[in-house]
């Protein structure tokens, strides 16, 4: 189902942001955070309400969304694996069919820790992308760091001073140095040298921040200062992890059960506080850079037939909970993400509260370029919820990890999550334990009912459920060929 735009295919500027929770635009509800081009892109939008990650972890989420398939499918479930080469991405596909493909920001789809990296940076494969500016994050410890050879090549040094109210902030480089400012600069090039060409393009934008570590540019963590005292604190209280599992026990103490990493119980509350205003603050750039990206378009005479995505690849738990970072829990600040769907006259705007995964975004994206979904992809064309904000798409969100990250945790975490409109059951594999939460009456998932003997019925019709989608996650491929 190609939109409507006569015999040109539209371009695709597919913005992903790293480790952002759903819940930090103005248009989600947010007071705090200053976001006015996001919240503008939105209104003219389709805002998903309800759009989860498959994995709460960098590597198998990006490796599912562009691939449109599930984490352990992939055989990309960890970080620190590297995606297959038989792997067929989205972007390679819009590539084969015409496409022109740019890159900023990272990509992490495969293991790309310095001592293993090799030179040239991230190892690639067959990924579609004509131009890659390549850059995991900030630091300037991979000499293939486009981000860090930019700033060399501009006499700049990259640092991160600490801030004096707390070890856990840091003030990061300036706007004009930053790299999210470097990456939007990267697209905003890419899109000016496409303007004259028939050729349609898509640019993938993946900016490293909101991403620990916590290190806005000082000017924008200053206007939550005057206000520190207001901002609120983590939603959590001690009791809830009496009947958690295990590994968030552990997190709880530090996170990723690393000493010394965001040890909740020795944080103050000013410490809480200021990493929810950096945080706050480095999403706050994000949109100011991405309001120069989108005047491009329009300066361009490209901003009619650009689909623009906006979403991020997992969240944060920011303290609440009694954790920070990411790890084997399923929280809704750690799967529910972000997602906006624009273009003018295209897609109807509004907000959808249909229940949708990252793996959907593949086969939308193909549908919206005139072509077939791969014959490997689990998910589901979004295109109906697209055009009709009363489609029906998902009765239900699966999200899975597989000893995901390296940790100190003992034994290993396999967490599974299914969840509907109506309650999350969250299976700790090997621990002969789990969460179950009525997201009706408990939206903050604060009580767990995993032995509630009322919630019992429920909590079996999930598991079986939970059961299905698991054996749903078979690789379709290689197809049948014959009836025997």
């Amino acid at each position: 189902m190609q939109l409507n735009q006569g015999n040109k295919r539209p371009n695709i500027l597919w913005i992903c942001t790293d480790q952002q929770r759903w819940d930090t635009l103005g248009c989600y509800g947010n007071s705090w955070v200053h976001t006015p081009n996001l919240d503008a892109l939105a209104a003219n939008s389709a805002q998903f309400d309800f759009a989860f990650c498959q994995s709460p972890i960098c590597t198998p989420s990006r490796s599912s969304f562009l691939s449109g398939r599930y984490p352990r499918t992939t055989r990309c479930r960890q970080n620190g694996q590297s995606i297959p080469a038989d792997e067929i991405l989205v972007t390679k596909m819009l590539a084969d069919s015409g496409y022109h493909g740019g890159l900023a920001g990272k990509l992490h789809i495969s293991a790309c820790e310095p001592p293993i990296c090799p030179m040239e940076g991230e190892p690639r494969i067959d990924d579609g992308y004509a131009e890659f500016n390549w850059s995991h994050d900030h630091r300037p410890i991979w000499p293939a760091n486009a981000y860090g050879n930019w700033l060399k090549q501009r006499g700049k040094t990259y640092q991160t001073p600490a801030i004096s109210q707390s070890r856990y902030v840091q003030a990061g480089m300036p706007e004009e140095d930053h790299q999210t400012t470097w990456c939007v600069e990267k697209a905003s090039e890419f899109i000016w040298r496409r303007s004259c060409r028939t050729q349609p393009w898509f640019f993938s934008l993946n900016l490293f921040d909101p991403h620990h570590p916590f290190d806005p540019p000082a000017e924008y963590l200053k206007r939550y200062l005057d206000r520190l005292d207001e901002i609120p604190l983590p939603n959590f209280e001690k009791e809830q992890l009496q009947d958690r599992p295990l590994w968030q026990q552990l997190d709880h103490q530090n996170a990723y059960n690393a000493k010394g990493s965001f040890p909740y119980p020795q944080m103050t509350d000013t410490d809480h506080r200021l990493v929810r205003a950096a945080y706050w603050a480095m999403i706050d750039l994000i949109d100011v850079q991405l309001g120069r990206l989108f005047q491009t378009l329009r300066d361009t005479g490209q901003w009619e037939n650009t689909l623009i995505i906006f979403m991020s690849d997992h969240g944060e738990m920011l303290g609440d909970h009694g954790i920070y970072l990411k790890g084997p829990y399923c929280y809704e600040e750690a799967v529910r993400v972000p997602l906006l769907m624009h273009m003018p006259g295209q897609i109807k705007a509004g907000r959808r509260d249909q229940l949708v995964e990252l793996t959907d975004l593949a086969p939308t994206l193909l549908d919206i370029a005139g072509m077939q979904p791969h014959p490997g992809m689990h998910g589901k064309s979004l295109m109906p919820v697209l055009t009709d904000a009363n489609q029906a798409h998902r009765d239900d969100v699966y999200c899975e990890y597989h000893n995901t990250l390296v940790s100190h945790r003992n034994p290993t975490a396999h967490v599974t999550m299914l969840r509907n409109t109506t309650h999350k059951l969250v299976v700790a594999h090997g621990q002969n334990t789990g969460e179950l939460y009525d997201l009706t009456n408990d939206p903050k998932e604060q009580v767990n009912l995993w032995l509630d003997s009322e919630a019992q019925v429920v909590k079996m019709q999930m598991l079986e459920r939970l059961c299905d989608r698991m054996a749903w996650t078979v690789d379709p491929l290689p197809q049948r060929l014959a009836n025997w």
